[in-house]
Formats: C-alpha cells, structure tokens, sequence
C-alpha cells in the first residue's frame, strides 16, 4: 500500500504538535505495532529528545499569549518536521519519491500551523484562559487519536485529517472576518464618542461639513 495516506496525516498533525508526531511513530516502530516507521525516528536520543520537547510544548501551549510565541517560533519548525518525518517515511515505504513525500508533508503541516497559530489567536482575545486550555488538550489528544488511529488505517485516518483541515482553514477565515469587523465597529465607536465629545469633525471629513 502507497505510504500517502500516512505521510498527509503525519503531516496534518506535525503542523499541530510535530513532538507527538515523532514520539508517537517512534514509540509504535521501537514497539513493533508498525513497520512502516523507519530507524531515525526509533533511536533512544529521538524519542528522548521529542519527550522533552512535547512536554514543554504541553505547558507553553496552553498559558495565553505564551502559546503564541511559541507558534511564532514554530512557523520553521512544524512544516521541517513534517517535511523530514514524510521523507522517512517515504523512504522506508519505497512506494513514494522522498522528495514528492517531503513536499506534502512540509506543506501540509504548513497549513495546519497556521490554521492552529490563527485560531489561537483568536481564541487569547478571550479574557478568560480555560477556552485556550480547552482547546489545547483538544488537539493534543486529537493529534495521538488520529496517528494512532492511521498506523492501523492511514486511508481512513487521511480522510479525516482531510476534512479537520478543511474545517480548519473554513474557521480561521471565518474567525478573521468577525474579528475585522469587530475592529471596524470598535474604531467607528471610538470615532462617535470623540465627536459627541466635542472632539471635532470623524476623521476624513473636513470643519463646517466639506463646506
């Protein structure tokens, strides 16, 4: 079977949490669950390595403001990682150019970052911090459902993270128009209540009316 379905999915959920995505496939090669994880990623100081880092990503991700550093940073990061875990894969399967395999899952996990950082974005304009805690957990536990879930069946798992992306990038945009519009109406308030206020004339508009 082509390895396509496994290195979209890795790439779907590197763009979320890359750490989990190497932790967990070299968990499941180290184990023998899978052998279509390749050597790189079963080595002790691999695992050891993404552990540590997971678990920093764990704490970071869920404190406000803090996650988005962390998702700035990460911009690289997660599109490389999901680029160098599809080529493994792609090599060890021998059923897809590494290069073609390092190309989805770079971009792929591209997508899925950004979709993630907008919609955290969005989310830390709430005042309180359980919604970016919520949504955090959520992800973390989605991502090791769905990697999980593609060692066994990478065609079925595909087609999920197919269509959390879609939802995804679908949020983000939607997200992005109300949060513009909100500025829009915010600004326009401020403008009345300068004018009300006797500040002059809105912004644009010359004394006495443009007469």
């Amino acid at each position: 079977m082509s390895v396509l379905p496994l290195v979209f999915t890795s790439g779907w959920a590197s763009g979320i949490n890359a750490y989990a995505v190497v932790l967990l496939l070299g968990l499941f090669g180290a184990t023998g669950l899978s052998d279509e994880v390749p050597e790189a990623l079963q080595r002790p100081d691999v695992l050891i390595a993404a552990g540590v880092l997971f678990l920093c990503e764990a704490v970071a991700d869920k404190v406000p403001y803090v996650d988005n550093v962390w998702d700035s940073v990460h911009t690289v990061v997660r599109p490389v990682a999901g680029a160098v875990v599809a080529a493994l894969l792609a090599g060890q399967s021998g059923s897809l150019p590494e290069l073609a395999a390092g190309a989805i899952g770079g971009s792929t996990a591209l997508l899925s970052h950004l979709v993630k950082a907008g919609t955290r974005m969005a989310v830390n304009t709430s005042p309180e911090p359980f919604s970016n805690i919520a949504l955090s957990t959520a992800e973390d536990l989605g991502v090791a459902a769905l990697i999980t879930f593609a060692i066994f069946h990478p065609v079925a798992a595909s087609v999920i993270a197919a269509v959390l992306l879609a939802l995804g990038v679908g949020l983000l945009v939607f997200l992005a128009s109300r949060i513009r519009r909100f500025l829009r109406r915010r600004a326009q308030r401020r403008e009345e209540r300068r004018v009300a206020a006797g500040g002059g004339p809105p912004a644009g508009e010359p004394p006495g009316g443009g007469r």
